[in-house]
């Protein structure tokens, strides 16, 4: 395939965004990838368009990398996406996605600057990897660098994406009938449909009918309308001890046993006031029984949406931020926007790649903000929250800085140093170097993957 990287780090060559992209290409050395230096070479850009006019209609697979700067991306990619549209080339159709390196400061809203001009340029977007600026040194970081490009290929092959809204939304939806069969069903995974589906709602039970008939694996459905539940959380802080409720209608058993054993969860639900029927968020409060402990982390995720979804963007930022908090990986919304049939074809599909690779991606800022925010919480409320704080220290989340005795140290000595003048002559002009020889060394060792397959079913 062939890859075009639009480098937009002013660093070029020396990005430490670009190291995840060149281990990527030593990995998978089958894969053709060219590199513009757009960021380092907007102005001449600016001057002549043609030898990028002509990368970007040979590619095809478009991948921006960047590093995160001031909520989107640096100002050198945003001139260039101005220099594609002003130049009129034609890349509709074409795939794309971006990789970015940063402290996942708002690294969400650059992802969502860059996906929102590919859905200007007809691209078919495909999300992208948000990685920490240190990921790579890790094991952990280049498996996730990896996990992430197989999963971009198997997108790729099943024509997986993301869709633009459609930008006008009809008052009264058509009916959505489903259109697929398939009565036999593997095993080995255990799949949770919840919804609140009511009687009358014909849209969203039929999409609901749809997927289960595309998923290859048999879905259980939980209908929280049928659900006893005696009412909401009182925030009484009962279960902060024992997680036990006080209410003794059985949810937090109900919750423990039928919901979070299985190995995903599918939420399906029809859009009323910006959120959906009460009945859900009745069912969210109450899992306040597990408290702040991520106890389905790792567990895959997707949504069953009938409604406007596109034109809801609190509601977006709501279910991926969840998501981003529980340690889930969020394998797709499906809605009935804009062929539907396509939609739930490709959320079954990625729930299945998902489920068969043990798929996970590193958190972005809601993530990473989020679980800092509760890590604290917890750590000042332990003598209250006697469940969490025990959770939080089996699961190494109290990772304070100030533990990080050895990088502090460090630190200390690469600032005593460069105030030297003599080291600040030496150094003038080979920071970037510095900075990026551990990546190097890393790219270095990578080996190539010999016979990698996508994982179709």
């Amino acid at each position: 395939m062939k890859i075009l990287v639009l480098n937009g780090s002013p660093k070029g060559k020396n990005s430490i965004t670009l190291q995840t992209v060149l281990y990527l290409q030593k990995v998978y050395p089958e894969h053709d990838f060219t590199v513009l230096n757009v960021g380092q070479r907007i102005k001449a850009y600016e001057k002549d368009f043609s030898e990028a006019n002509k990368a970007l209609e040979d590619a095809e697979l478009i991948l921006f990398a960047y590093p995160v700067y001031t909520f989107i991306a640096p100002y050198q990619m945003h001139r260039f996406i101005e220099l594609i549209k002003e130049n009129g080339v034609d890349l509709k159709g074409k795939f794309t996605t971006q990789i970015t390196t940063s402290k996942h400061f708002y690294d969400v809203t650059a992802h969502k600057f860059i996906e929102e001009n590919c859905h200007d340029l007809g691209l078919k977007y495909i999300r992208g990897l948000s990685a920490d600026m240190d990921d790579l040194q890790e094991k952990k970081g280049q498996i996730e660098a990896e996990s992430f490009f197989q999963q971009l290929l198997f997108s790729i092959k099943n024509d997986i994406y993301i869709c633009a809204s459609p930008g006008v939304y009809k008052e009264k939806r058509e009916i959505y009938k489903p259109i697929l069969e398939n009565t036999s069903k593997e095993s080995g995974f255990d799949v949770v449909l919840l919804t609140n589906c009511s009687d009358d709602d014909t849209n969203l039970r039929n999409m609901i009918e749809d997927f289960k008939s595309t998923l290859p694996y048999k879905a259980r459905e939980v209908n929280l309308r049928k659900t006893i539940i005696h009412g909401g959380c009182l925030g009484c802080l009962s279960c902060s001890v024992t997680g036990k409720c006080v209410y003794k209608d059985g949810f937090d058993d109900f919750l423990r046993n039928e919901i979070q054993k299985a190995n995903a969860i599918i939420y399906a639900f029809t859009i009323s006031d910006h959120y959906t029927h009460s009945s859900l968020k009745l069912y969210d409060d109450r899992q306040f029984c597990n408290g702040h402990r991520a106890v389905t982390e790792g567990m895959t995720v997707g949504y069953l949406i009938s409604g406007d979804y596109m034109a809801e963007a609190n509601l977006q930022t709501i279910l991926e931020a969840r998501c981003e908090v529980g340690g889930n990986y969020l394998a797709g919304v499906a809605t009935n926007e804009k062929n539907t049939s396509k939609s739930i074809q490709n959320l079954s599909q990625s729930i299945c790649y998902s489920l068969k690779n043990k798929c996970t991606r590193p958190k972005n800022f809601y993530g990473v903000g989020g679980t800092k925010i509760f890590r604290d919480l917890i750590y000042l409320m332990r003598g209250i929250m006697k469940a969490d704080h025990k959770f939080y220290k089996e699961h190494g989340i109290y990772d304070f800085p100030q533990k990080r005795k050895a990088r502090i140290l460090m630190m200390y000595i690469i600032g005593f140093l460069m105030n030297l003048p003599s080291v600040q002559k030496k150094m003038k002009g080979q920071m970037n170097e510095f900075i990026i020889a551990p990546y190097q060394k890393v790219i270095e060792d990578a080996k190539p993957k010999k016979e990698y397959q996508i994982q179709s079913k």
